[in-house]
Formats: structure tokens, C-alpha cells, sequence
């Protein structure tokens, strides 16, 4: 009966300390702009996310969004982490791809100094001018964004 009364101790433990983990650490966050032109034109409705890339699990979506008339986007968001976040824009398009069902896709990593502490970042990494005509490096398929 001991032994049993030592496991449910146990197994209570640990089901509290996994269940809090998302809570302990630091909140901090991360910011990106850019423009993203399709043939030397504003790139319309292209779908953006801002991500924190964790290697133990699935990465964090911190924000979303989608292009506007001008092709510029900016995102913001914030995870709470126990180390340093790791943020990386994902870009989804299908300049001169539009018969193809299956998206393109762009990962860019921002650099560590663009995370802040808190929930607002403090300067935003700016990704820059992105002509998505050509073939990337890096680039991939996505079916399931």
C-alpha cells in the first residue's frame, strides 16, 4: 500500500511539472518587417508566420499574417521560454507557381540580438526587399501551412 501511495506522489509530481512548463521561464519576443515583390511588383495576400524554433518539439507560432496591397508585412509576437527564443519568418507564395497546388516556402532565422525581453520587442528585424521570382535558397514545398 506504501509503495502504491509513493507512486501516486510521484506520477502527481510530475504530471503538475509538466503541465507548468510553459509557464516557467521568460517571456520574451521578436518582430519582423519586410516587402516581397512577385516580378518586380508588389506581392499580394502572401501568407507570413513568425516562429520559435524549438529542437525538443514543435515549433511555436508567435504571429501570423498575410502581405497587404504594397507587399509589406510585419509581424510581432512573444514566447515564454526558459533559454533565449529562437525566431525564424516563414513566407508562403506561389509567385509565378499559381497552377502548382503545393506553396512555396522561405525560412529566414533572425538574428538573437532582434529578441527582447517582455512581450513587445523593442527593435524590429527589418528582412528587406524579397523578389520571390526566383528560386530561393533554402526553399521548399509546403502542402499543410
Amino acid at each position: 500500500m506504501r509503495a502504491l501511495y509513493s507512486l501516486l506522489v510521484v506520477l502527481a509530481v510530475f504530471t503538475v511539472a509538466v503541465f507548468s512548463l510553459p509557464t516557467i521561464g521568460k517571456l520574451q519576443s521578436a518582430g519582423v518587417k519586410g516587402k516581397l515583390l512577385c516580378n518586380g511588383k508588389p506581392y499580394h495576400n502572401a501568407k507570413v508566420k513568425l516562429y520559435d524554433v524549438d529542437l525538443t518539439d514543435l515549433d511555436d507560432l508567435m504571429a501570423q499574417g498575410r502581405s497587404n496591397e504594397d507587399g509589406e508585412f510585419e509581424l510581432q509576437g512573444n514566447e515564454t521560454e526558459w533559454s533565449t527564443i529562437d525566431p525564424k519568418l516563414n513566407i508562403y507564395h506561389n509567385c509565378n507557381d499559381e497552377d502548382v497546388e503545393c506553396d512555396r516556402k522561405i525560412s529566414i532565422i533572425i538574428p538573437k540580438s532582434f529578441v527582447s525581453a517582455g512581450g513587445v520587442p523593442e527593435k524590429i528585424f527589418d528582412a528587406g526587399v524579397l523578389n520571390l521570382s526566383g528560386k530561393l535558397p533554402g526553399e521548399t514545398r509546403d502542402c499543410i501551412n
